[in-house]
């Protein structure tokens, strides 16, 4: 595992894709099912000083490329008060690495997050001296960035691998952050054979929560139907699959807003094929965008 300081140059990182290359073969052939690849520790901490977080923000995503949609949701959760210290963690699950992962390779990918990792934890830093007394009271301080990688397809089983890495500990509060889409997956019992039931969520959940974002102008319904849906969890509609009225009423499932525009990978995808820069940059970070138009990245997708 690597560490990094401060912002990184975009220019720089071609070197680092045969040294994430390198890595994810040694984690491809060893019994690990969580690695954490590259940390990015606060200014103001290191990783050989920092104490263990309390609370993990944890986004596990494709970041094929990531995007401002996913830099929202951590700016949003952020804003929340969380048991310091916190750290954010940026995963990126690898379950078909024998595969030729498209369109954009996971090294790529890997890269594309330390880029984005950087700017956004020297935004957070940059930002956070100039916040109003009241932003200072209730928002969180950042203690750094994680980027790992999981063999894990399955949600609860990512959260397992997560509490036993020797960064974090068991009694820490994973924070996942996930859209609505995969809240609904998360939750059908289908995903959960032989039993198809709850239980294994309802273990995790007695430890951990959701802060899940709406998924609008797709096939996911309106804000008010996708409050209904988590309202209806509250009221019992999972009780017999194992589900927990609790985890509404305890706010172990939360409702937050997402970006203000509809902000995607396929758009960034299609901003890339059509050459359109100024497109690209009001989709993902000016770092990110540098690197996806220099290296060429997604012209090819179909």
């Amino acid at each position: 595992m690597t560490t990094t300081s401060h912002p990184l140059a975009t220019s720089t990182m071609r070197a680092r894709i045969p040294h994430y290359r390198a890595l994810l073969s040694t984690f491809t052939t060893s019994p690990s099912t969580f690695e954490i690849l590259h940390s990015i520790p606060s200014p103001s901490t290191s990783t050989s000083t920092s104490p263990l977080p309390k609370t993990l923000l944890t986004l596990d995503s494709s970041f094929n490329p990531p995007t401002l949609a996913h830099a929202h949701l951590l700016h949003t959760a952020l804003s929340l008060p969380t048991h310091p210290p916190t750290r954010i963690l940026l995963l990126l699950a690898t379950t078909n690495a024998d595969k030729a992962p498209k369109p954009a390779s996971f090294e790529e990918r890997l890269c594309m997050m330390e880029i984005f990792a950087s700017e956004l934890l020297s935004q957070l830093t940059n930002t956070r001296p100039t916040s109003n007394a009241k932003e200072k009271q209730t928002g969180t301080e950042i203690g750094g960035i994680d980027i790992a990688v999981t063999k894990h397809p399955y949600f609860v089983n990512k959260s397992t691998s997560i509490s036993a890495h020797p960064s974090y500990t068991q009694s820490a509060q994973q924070i996942h952050l996930i859209g609505f889409d995969t809240l609904t997956r998360l939750l059908d019992p289908k995903y959960y054979p032989p039993s198809h039931t709850l239980s294994a969520v309802s273990s995790f959940l007695a430890h951990h929560k959701l802060l899940v974002t709406y998924r609008l102008h797709d096939a996911w319904g309106t804000r008010e139907e996708q409050d209904a849906y988590v309202k209806r969890i509250g009221e019992g509609a999972l009780d017999g699959v194992g589900g927990r009225r609790e985890w509404v009423g305890e706010g172990r499932i939360r409702m937050v807003e997402g970006a203000r525009e509809v902000v995607s990978s396929t758009r960034v995808r299609d901003a890339c094929r059509r050459g359109d820069g100024a497109a690209l940059k009001g989709l993902v970070t000016e770092g990110v965008a540098e690197w996806v138009l220099g290296e060429r990245l997604y012209l090819g997708d179909a």
